[in-house]
Order: C-alpha cells, then structure tokens, then sequence
C-alpha cells in the first residue's frame, strides 16, 4: 500500500493529510490545519501526530511563475526539449533576468487553438527561494515540492468534453483552466485569504481566531438577504477580495472559445457560507460548486466540510501517489536516491545458463567462488564507504550553498534598503532646495515692498510743500518700479517750469 503525507505551507497556516492508496482506492487517513509563528518544529509535530515515520511528503512550492509556449508538434522529444530551454533563455534576456538564478519544470499538453502545434508549460522559481524552502524542510523525507496550482487538479472530477476551471483561494489565489481534461493555463491573482485574515488579525490578534472568524462568515447574495450573525466589521474586508476574484473568473468564463462549464471553488475562502451561491451570481452558463476530493464518501461520521478545508494537502498527497501531473516536481535528487536507483539495475556474476548469469551458493564454494563472494563483498564496502562520503560531502556542499544563497539575498535587501535611502535622501534634499528658494523669493518680494512702502508718501508730502499756487496736478502714474510720471498744467509758464 502506498502512503503520501501531503503538506500545504502558507503564512501562519499548515494544513496536512495523510492519504493512501492500493490499486484503484484512494483514502485520507489523517488530516487537519495548524497555526504557528515560526516554522522550527510543526512539520515534525505533523509527523509525530499522523505517524508518517519514513512516510514520503510532498509539499507546495512558493513563489513560482508560469510562461507557455507554442511549439511545433512534430518535433522530437529532444529538440522540444531545446526549444523549450531556448524559448526560456530568449524571455531571460528580455527580462534582464540571469538564467541560471532559476530552476524550471515544463509539461507539455495539446495547444486547443491550432492542431500542428503542441503547448508548453513551464514553471520556474529563484533558487534562492527554493534554497531557503529545502532548508526549512530539511531533515524530512520530502518526495516532492509541487505547485499547488498543478496538484489541485489530481482530486477534482474531470469530466470528457467538459471544460472546467479551480478557483484555489488560499494565501494567494491560482485559477486553474482545464481544457479537454488537460491543464491548459495558470493564473495567479495577487489577492487572496492573506489580506482578510492579517486585517482580521489586527482587530482579533490571533490568526486561528481570524481563519474561524473568516470561515463562519456569512456572505449576501440575492437569494439570502437577511444574516443576522455575520458581523458587517468583517465583511468590509471580505466582500472586495472576492468580489476581485469573481470578477477575473467571470471574464475567464466569458471567453468564448474556452467554453467552461463548471467552476470548482477551493481553499481558505471556500469555506465562506453561501460563497458559491455568491460566484455564481457572476457566471450565467458555467456552473460553480465547491470542489470536493473525487474519492471522498460523505458518512454520518466525517462532513464534506472538513475535507474541503485541507483540499490543497490531499491534493499534494495525491500528487505524492503518483496521480495527475509529474513533471513539475522540484525537489532535487540526492546522492542517495541516485545510487538507489543505479542498484536496481539487474547485475549479477557466474555461469551463464539460458543467457541468464546465475551464482549458486547451495552446497560448499569452491575456491574460485570463495574469491568471487571476498570480490563482492569488497565492492560492497567500497561502495557503502563511497556513498557515507558523498551523501556527507553532498549535505556539507548544499549547507554551504544554503548559507551563501542567504548571505547573498541579505546583501541584496541590504543594498536595496541604501537605495530606498539614497531615493529618499534625493527627495528630501530636492524639497529642502525648493523650500529654500521660495523663502528667498518671498524674502526679495517683502524687502521690495518694504522699500516701497515710504516712497510715495515721502514723494506726495514733497510735491505738497513746493508746488506754486497756479500749478495743478492733473495725474500721478507709477509706470514701472520707482518710475513716477506726473501730468500737471498751469495758467502761467513760468510757474509750470518752477515746478518742473
């Protein structure tokens, strides 16, 4: 019987289940969520809990981008492989991105639009942050790290000649398409349960609280108008993240040559009351429910409910069991697994009977048996040694790489906060130059009106006390500056040129 313990990783959030398989049956054995600050010591606690000792684990990877391309579908299998890498480095340079910064997987899947050619998928992720998950997770068995967006599609019920879109609501929100039951394109929405559960948190200040808060919550539709216990304090966080989402999934749904007829609805937000009544008040042809696990039988002793809250862990469990989609696994192979595989190889020594080479070591060895077994039993130590050296150097070698991926991300934050600094710094002075040549500006206006300010009184009280009887003065104009004009007449022309 195989067993896969799926764990889904977001913030402050684990949700596990522990799921196993013989033949055609599938069954969750165990499954629940965990809350946390830091992650030291929950994935242990997870084992400890489920007893998954030895247990294979798949995880979800973090932070991964998705790209796609269109590649001629009689190609072999090694020139799609170059063409994929090529299509990969050419989108790099555009980026001004250094290729080897990223580690990338690609499926491949049919291309619905155009029959000669075949589509690519290709999901890449820094390996700085790949680094710095495999050390979080070091010391566990971990069989896979996968995206969740990839994984979900392993428990939905994928119908023939039925497109159908998983809308994953967790920290951050994947729309998955399937196009004749093939995953044809990921979208990544950057809202998701992250922004109304940390806005929860502030009023609430416990995240556990928050999620049942959030998971309790009633939301309007037409169909239900009166909810008299949802809290309207929480809605207002609530009703605009969704209200984005269904919105994106509508224009997605309104596509017409993609056709979607149903639309599942999974994670933390799915388990929002009436919030598939909500979606589908934007969908008029598809049909939108929430996504139960394919193989799950509801009883009078487990509800639907329960399930649906860990979705993304069984489906990584799933995925860990072989089912669905695998080429989007990155997790690394060590030193150990390799030489696994290298013994499983058929090799054996002695006569060679039916063209199959056989050693018997019924009865008493002859002394060239004798030698033959010392032979192996030499290779065998030499090689137990060879693999306790590599798998020690391997673990020194990716230690030390994990440590100068960290020092080096720490530089690299390091020299982006002096640059924010530098930006703010530049900001501030070109505001203080400005201030300062307005405050001269109104300095220079205050002194020339201040020097103005005596000279037509002094000008007027002047022209008072020595112009002559017979002498008027008709205007007075300051054209310009300290520029004065004076227009005055007299009846004799003696007195007008005394005045002057």
């Amino acid at each position: 019987m195989q067993k896969c313990l799926g764990i889904y990783i977001e913030n402050n959030i684990i949700k596990y289940a522990k799921v196993s398989r013989e033949h055609d049956d599938v069954r969750i054995e165990a499954y629940g969520i965990k809350f946390f600050d830091t992650l030291n010591g929950e994935i242990k606690q997870v084992i400890d809990e489920t007893y998954s000792y030895g247990t294979p684990i798949s995880v979800n990877l973090a932070n991964e981008k998705y790209l796609y391309f269109d590649i001629f579908a009689l190609l072999s299998k090694k020139d799609i492989e170059q063409t994929v890498e090529t299509e990969f480095e050419t989108f790099c340079e555009e980026q001004k991105y250094n290729k080897n910064a990223f580690e990338s997987r690609y499926a491949l899947m049919p291309d619905v639009l155009e029959d000669e050619k075949i589509r690519a998928m290709d999901v890449y992720v820094n390996k700085i942050e790949l680094n710095r998950q495999l050390e979080q997770l070091e010391g566990n068995r971990v069989a896979k790290i996968v995206p969740i967006s990839v994984a979900i599609g392993s428990i939905a019920k994928i119908n023939k000649n039925e497109n159908q879109i998983i809308v994953n609501m967790e920290e951050h929100t994947t729309i998955t398409t399937i196009i004749n039951q093939n995953i044809y394109e990921v979208e990544t929405l950057g809202v998701g349960s992250r922004e109304i559960l940390d806005n929860i948190n502030r009023i609430e200040n416990s995240y556990s609280k928050s999620y049942e808060i959030c998971k309790n919550t009633t939301i309007y539709t037409a169909e239900v108008e009166n909810v008299e216990d949802t809290d309207e304090t929480y809605l207002q966080y609530i009703i605009p993240i969704i209200f984005e989402i269904a919105q994106k999934v509508q224009k997605i749904v309104e596509t017409d040559w993609k056709k979607i007829k149903k639309v599942y609805l999974t994670g933390n937000l799915a388990n929002i009351n009436n919030i598939d009544l909500y979606f589908q008040e934007f969908l008029q042809d598809a049909e939108c429910e929430i996504l139960r696990p394919r193989f799950f039988k509801e009883t009078s002793q487990i509800n639907a409910k329960e399930y649906i809250e860990v979705n993304s862990a069984i489906a990584l469990a799933v995925n860990g069991l072989g089912i669905g989609i695998q080429e989007f696994n990155f997790q690394r192979a060590n030193t150990n697994e390799k030489i696994k595989k290298m013994l499983k190889k058929d090799v054996s020594f002695g006569k060679e009977k039916n063209g199959t080479i056989n050693l018997d070591l019924s009865g008493r060895l002859e002394g060239s048996e004798i030698s033959l077994v010392r032979g192996i039993v030499a290779i065998l130590l030499v090689l137990v040694v060879f693999v306790a050296f590599s798998m020690i150097l391997q673990n020194g070698i990716n230690k030390k790489n994990a440590e100068i991926d960290a020092r080096y991300a720490e530089q690299q934050v390091q020299i982006s906060n002096v640059e924010d600094d530098t930006k703010k710094l530049d900001n501030k002075t070109e505001k203080y130059e400005s201030l300062t040549a307005r405050l001269d500006e109104i300095e220079a206006k205050n002194k020339e009106v201040s020097t103005y300010r005596q000279l037509i009184p002094n000008l007027l009280s002047e022209i008072m006390f020595s112009i002559p009887e017979k002498v008027e003065i008709d205007e007075i104009k300051n054209t310009s500056g300290k520029k004065i004009e004076i227009t005055a007449s007299a009846t004799d022309y003696d007195q007008l040129g005394y005045f002057i």
